[in-house]
């Protein structure tokens, strides 16, 4: 059983890019949701690593979320469907220092499910944000979950992350996270 710790936690955003975002089936929720991950993970300073996919083609990251990270924020642009093969992001994730990715994005069966597979592979403790992944199709989007659960991540919701991160109602930051979700 794994229970996030802010301390020990890194946020990784899979190519939640205007294009890809638009062709999803839960595309309002999923921008909904990223954007309260970023803004929990901003006010708990956990790590935040932003990916995006061949943006010369799809676009870049939703302006929403741009927003949020501001101004000098580095994203790491990829072709290769897994984040980690490309040794920046690689690298960067590495750096942090940190035991466990919480990673959500767009779409759950490809870039998602490739990335956690790999740092799976490379020990992490891998926590997937269901209802801030999305695919084109919702089959996909659950096969996509199913085969991530299948290989040793985790599953939880945008709400679960967030109460794990703060522990107590007593956090220093808690009403600000609790004023994410009402």
């Amino acid at each position: 059983m794994t229970i996030l710790n802010e301390q020990d936690s890194l946020l990784l955003v899979i190519d939640v890019q205007e294009k890809l975002l638009n062709a999803v089936f839960n595309k309002d929720a999923l921008e909904n949701k990223s954007i309260t991950m970023v803004k929990a993970a901003k006010i708990l300073n956990i790590p935040i690593v932003v990916t995006e996919q061949y943006p010369k083609g799809l676009g870049a990251t939703k302006q929403s979320l741009q927003d949020i990270l501001g101004d000098g924020f580095k994203y790491f642009e990829k072709t290769s469907f897994s984040a980690m093969d490309n040794s920046s992001i690689s690298e960067s994730i590495n750096k942090s220092n940190k035991k466990q990715v919480i990673i959500f994005g767009i779409e759950t069966h490809i870039c998602v499910s490739q990335t956690v597979n790999a740092l799976l592979q490379k020990g992490y403790d891998v926590t997937v944000i269901a209802d801030a992944c999305g695919s084109r199709s919702e089959l996909e989007h659950i096969a996509g979950l199913s085969r991530i659960e299948d290989n040793g991540a985790h599953i939880i919701t945008a709400e679960i992350a967030l109460f794990e991160w703060l522990k107590t109602s007593k956090h220093e930051n808690f009403k600000a996270i609790q004023n994410l979700i009402k």
